[in-house]
């Protein structure tokens, strides 16, 4: 058995992003499963399906699908949520056993600008961790492109 990695070696990634939408639009995109379906996958990818309980105990859930019919589904739940402010939710992907952690921070700059500061942790391996930076990467750009729409 494995020992766990000590909280000081933790692999994350931090992404920030400033989206010229109000804080409550924002927020809105990350908890309406029909905003979600709007930009919540990378790439030429899409998603299906989209649960967002965002309330402490409540289920998070994305199922994408790629162009070649190719299913990719990730579950979670959330541990804090906290309108225009903050959310927090495990993240899993079917079939894998590593649980990581996704926080979300939101800041208005002003009354229509937005920073948004995506966190994710406890990754099993700086490779999962760089797949995951580009996935997250392509997502932001489709929602910072959405909202400014």
């Amino acid at each position: 058995m494995t020992a766990p990695r000590p909280l000081d070696q933790e692999i994350s990634l931090t992404l920030h992003r400033t989206i010229d939408a109000p804080i409550e639009t924002v927020y809105a995109a990350w908890t309406d499963p029909e905003m979600m379906r709007q930009w919540f996958a990378p790439g030429e990818l899409a998603v299906v399906r989209a649960v967002a309980e965002a309330e402490v105990g409540g289920t998070f859930l994305v199922e994408m699908r790629g162009p070649d019919g190719e299913q990719h589904l990730t579950r979670g739940v959330y541990r804090e949520a906290i309108p225009n402010r903050r959310l927090v939710h495990t993240w899993q992907w079917e079939g894998s056993e590593v649980e990581s952690l996704v926080t979300v921070e939101f800041e208005a700059e002003s009354a229509q600008t937005t920073h948004l500061t995506l966190t994710h942790s406890r990754f099993a391996d700086a490779e999962s961790r760089d797949r995951h930076e580009g996935g997250w990467s392509g997502c932001l750009t489709k929602l910072t492109a959405r909202l400014a729409a």
